[in-house]
């Protein structure tokens, strides 16, 4: 049986055992959008279920992002040493093994098992991201590798969409008490209020976990073609082709300082996109006043059916707009929108938070690109540090969070408005970043 392991030597595989392959891993960017998005529910559940405050609630996303931050570069040297399908199974076990970790976790009633639970879950999608981007550019025709991607990518916000129809469903209670009726409670039925929201996860979370494991064993029973990574990176001008390979590669990576200012660019994005998202359950109610959490999660839906729609029109767009160009305006606009969303309030507020979906959708893949421009044979450890930026999904919620406990949630969209405004500022130094000898942009492409 293949491992999937790159054999540059090696004659590709036949188009019709690319088949099934290309579907099992198609079928990985809908899980980690169903995982990612689920988050954004246990944030408002976790809130009821043990009295928490904004910046507590935030530590979903901070121990779920540390997950990705520390297993993401052992990811990539477990791919390179054993082969992106034996990574894959092994980022699906530990996905399956931390969602089945939420059982004992709702049985303790215990915030810091839930949040353990999610770094390990955390875990197996680095492994998972880190093998199914790079492995669709090569998993077939060289000349068919971009729309491989542009397919795979379109099932990841299905599967964000999917999550929280799943968390609405089947984790929310819809049982909300205001604190006076809680304060009114005796402490028995607080208890067992408490109690039934802490085990409200438990077996959306137990039947996630035995399908995740079901789908390991058939990743792992399927026959993998022999695979070539493909060329090199073109080396650049400038561009010590034997420093890339050792030690030195690091301080080479510093004299890059469009690459620094990407790296930066990354961790502000992820940590905004995260933290609207986080917070848009709780914004929702803030800005309606009695307002349900079920309605809230659907308003988090259409915000992530924006973000998916904004998608497909910024890859239109940028056949006729540079890139950079077109994520400098939208950056701009999703800053005058989380100003709209922290001071407008009511219906014009929580449009307006909606709305940055759609503008913040090219941003994850476009600094990815951007980053990577010139520099050749450091591209793949400068993809490590990229993928390692998005730590920024676990320190902006609980920023915003704090500013939240000190103001209010409507005045915490500052933070994110001043996050896009970083990744505007890049994007103008985008334009004058060096252009690599080819255009890396949907081959680096991921899919946050």
């Amino acid at each position: 049986m293949s491992d999937g392991r790159a054999h540059p030597h090696q004659h590709q595989a036949t188009k019709p055992k690319w088949a099934i392959p290309i579907a099992l891993i198609v079928s990985l960017f809908f899980l980690w959008g169903v995982a990612n998005n689920l988050n954004d529910v246990l944030i408002a559940q976790f809130r009821k279920a043990f009295d928490l405050q904004d910046w507590q609630s935030g530590l979903v996303q901070s121990a779920f992002y540390l997950g990705y931050f520390f297993c993401a570069m052992p990811a990539a040297l477990f791919a390179r040493r054993y082969g992106y399908k034996a990574a894959i199974v092994l980022g699906l076990a530990l996905y399956g093994i931390g969602a089945l970790l939420f059982y004992p976790a709702a049985e303790l009633r215990a915030y810091s098992a839930f949040l353990g639970a999610l770094f390990v879950i955390a875990s197996g999608l680095a492994f998972l991201e880190t093998s199914a981007n790079p492995l669709m550019t090569v998993l077939g025709d060289p000349a068919g590798a971009e729309r491989r991607l542009n397919l795979a990518q379109a099932f990841n916000p299905l599967g964000s969409v999917a999550g929280v129809l799943v968390g609405r469903q089947f984790i929310l209670s819809g049982v909300e008490y205001t604190p006076e009726q809680l304060a009114a409670l005796s402490p028995e039925a607080l208890a067992r209020f408490r109690d039934t929201e802490a085990m409200a996860a438990q077996s959306s979370y137990l039947v996630l976990g035995l399908l995740v494991l079901l789908w390991a064993v058939v990743v792992f029973a399927v026959r993998f073609p022999t695979l070539s990574d493909g060329p090199e990176e073109r080396p650049e001008e400038g561009v010590d082709t034997a420093a890339a390979g050792d030690g030195s590669g690091f301080r080479g990576l510093l004299r890059h300082r469009h690459f620094l200012f990407g790296v930066v660019a990354q961790f502000f994005y992820v940590g905004a996109q995260v933290g609207v998202w986080s917070f848009l359950i709780r914004y929702s109610q803030h800005a309606l006043p009695g307002t349900g959490e079920k309605t809230a999660a659907a308003y988090l839906t259409l915000s992530l059916v924006a973000f998916m729609a904004g998608r497909f029109a910024g890859t239109a767009l940028m056949g006729r707009v540079p890139a950079e160009r077109l994520m400098g305006v939208f950056a701009a606009i999703n800053v005058t929108l989380c100003l709209v969303g922290a001071f407008g309030g009511g219906w014009l507020g929580l449009g307006a938070m909606i709305a940055t979906s759609f503008f913040m959708s090219i941003m994850f893949p476009t600094i990815f690109a951007l980053s990577l421009r010139g520099l050749g044979p450091l591209t793949k450890l400068g993809s490590s540090w990229l993928v390692m930026a998005i730590i920024g999904g676990a320190a902006i919620p609980v920023a915003m969070g704090r500013v939240s406990d000190m103001t209010s949630i409507a005045v915490a969209m500052v933070v994110p408005g001043v996050c896009f405004a970083v990744v505007g500022a890049f994007s103008l130094a985008g334009r004058t970043a060096p252009v690599g000898g080819r255009d890396e942009r949907l081959k680096v492409v991921a899919t946050h």
